[in-house]
């Protein structure tokens, strides 16, 4: 049942998202592998696109949060308004209360409205004014972000990169795709027209079974090894963290189940590991500027496959 479902979705994303279905398979790696993504790159490449056309084709809740520098955390949560009639506050619920949260630009908003999102992508919960409310499942924060150079923008804290489970980029279209996006329809309308593939509890069904693909010991010592290396590497101020090594073990594991498979290879790893490495890792020298995609080269290259 898996596979034509993920399938089924790969293609119709593949449709709006032209030329880029690496990037939409990783996309839905995170998603199954129950993570929180993080899309970074210039304005106007696709990344609030590529979130709406996730949320349509999953059958989730959706909402859009635009962040901005003025943007305060009750904003996002929700605040208590007081009742004259009833003489009593009542909880209007803030926009954080959706399936899938779109958090665009969100580098833009100030470090205390960033840290709003902790608890909710940590524990699918908020805490507001001495009270914890859960969050529906399943829960997703779709962010993007411009790149840290651009003006206006707000660098996420560490700890708040490391929640993302993946970090992914887009880059601008080749010239055939970027040809049929110009003749092509509104991707907007595109959108509207678009039918979920998955019923409601499909994708539930799906992340249970991504727990299920099998991960024999070797592959767990190539994921391990690959991690140590990070931490021993004189070219990195900090190694992969055990969060980061389950990260990388759940996106392998989607990966294969994309790939049809019920076991993960050493290819599922190195396939998603730009995404699950390429943030968390920091150059030793701040004025190198390496990609995710050349720190996951080097950390293949320089480890062997058992």
């Amino acid at each position: 049942m898996s596979y034509p479902l993920i399938q089924g979705v790969v293609q119709q994303a593949g449709k709006i998202i032209l030329g880029k279905e690496r990037q939409i398979r990783l996309a839905l790696a995170c998603l199954l592998a129950s993570g929180h993504l993080l899309i970074e790159d210039l304005p106007g490449v696709g990344k609030t696109t590529l979130a709406q056309v996730l949320a349509k084709l999953l059958g989730l809740n959706f909402h859009r949060i635009q962040f901005t520098s003025d943007m305060l955390p009750a904003d996002i949560v929700g605040v208590s308004v007081y009742e004259r009639e009833s003489s009593t506050f009542k909880f209007h619920a803030g926009p954080i209360f959706s399936q899938l949260i779109l958090a665009d630009e969100v580098n833009r908003a100030t470090p205390r409205t960033q840290s709003a999102l902790l608890e909710a992508m940590e524990e699918h919960q908020v805490t507001t004014e001495g009270e914890t409310r859960r969050l529906p499942e399943p829960f997703f924060v779709v962010a993007t972000q411009n790149p840290s150079h651009l003006v206006g923008t707000f660098p996420l804290p560490e700890s708040q990169l490391d929640r993302f489970l993946m970090r992914i980029e887009l880059g601008y279209p080749d010239r055939d795709a970027e040809r049929t996006l110009l003749q092509g329809a509104d991707r907007r309308d595109m959108i509207a027209g678009l039918d979920a593939c998955l019923a409601p509890g499909d994708l539930m069904d799906l992340q249970a079974m991504v727990k299920t693909v099998h991960a024999a010991a070797p592959l767990l010592d190539y994921i391990q090894a690959l991690v140590e290396h990070s931490r021993r590497s004189p070219e990195y101020a900090a190694g992969l963290s055990p969060r980061a090594a389950l990260a990388l073990l759940h996106a392998s594991r989607a990966w294969a189940l994309i790939e049809g498979r019920d076991k993960v290879l050493p290819e599922d790893v190195q396939a998603v590991l730009p995404g699950v490495a390429g943030h968390r890792l920091r150059p030793v020298h701040d004025g190198v500027r390496a990609s995710s995609l050349d720190k996951a080269h080097g950390l293949i290259s320089a480890v062997p496959i058992p």
